[in-house]
């Protein structure tokens, strides 16, 4: 469904088991910077009604995923951590087209990038709830993942429906896929959700 062109390597699963602090402090940070994101489509494209809609909503979920998480620091007796850069969104966002935030064009590549993050993070997520070793983190990133798939469907339904006078989003899409595959090469090597 997702359509990624490479896996993640499964020993990233061994890294993270290694330090459950950092990786829970990092993706508590990714949740924020999820909010973030939705945040910005919706102060970048407000006449798009459809879109602020369904980006309050995504914000407000992806505050309560950073409480969720929060919640997992605190049952463990961990404290939150500072905010860590996230290398890989970084790399990302190179690829995206910038400029006029009222062209079409740049909103199809904010969304195609929403959609790329969503995906990876639920390959990652899906590999946690079935290799990472604590039953407790098992289920929690099992539950996760169904809301990472529904968020990576949101942003290309919105890329499809808004992108699709303009480009061949899809086209677009096969793009993004292959230079985040490239991309990826790079990671699986550290305890964050997308090192």
């Amino acid at each position: 469904m997702l359509g990624l062109k490479l896996e993640t390597d499964p020993r990233w699963v061994n890294i993270v088991e290694k330090n459950i602090e950092e990786i829970l402090t990092d993706h508590a940070y990714c949740e924020q910077k999820a909010a973030t994101n939705a945040i910005t489509l919706m102060i970048n494209f407000p006449y798009y009604t459809d879109l602020v809609e369904e980006m309050v909503k995504l914000a407000q979920e992806e505050l309560s995923h950073f409480e969720m998480v929060h919640q997992k620091i605190k049952e463990r007796g961990l404290k939150l951590g500072f905010e860590r850069k996230d290398e890989y969104v970084g790399d990302l966002y190179k690829f995206m087209r910038k400029g006029d935030h009222r062209k079409e064009i740049v909103l199809i590549d904010r969304l195609l990038f929403g959609a790329m993050i969503e995906a990876r993070s639920c390959e990652r997520f899906k590999l946690l709830s079935e290799q990472i070793n604590d039953e407790d983190l098992r289920a929690f990133y099992r539950d996760l993942m169904i809301s990472e798939a529904n968020h990576y469907t949101l942003f290309i339904g919105f890329a499809r429906k808004y992108g699709g006078n303009v480009e061949d989003v899809d086209k677009r899409w096969q793009e993004w896929l292959n230079y985040e595959a490239e991309v990826l090469k790079n990671y699986s090597k550290k305890e964050t959700i997308h090192g």
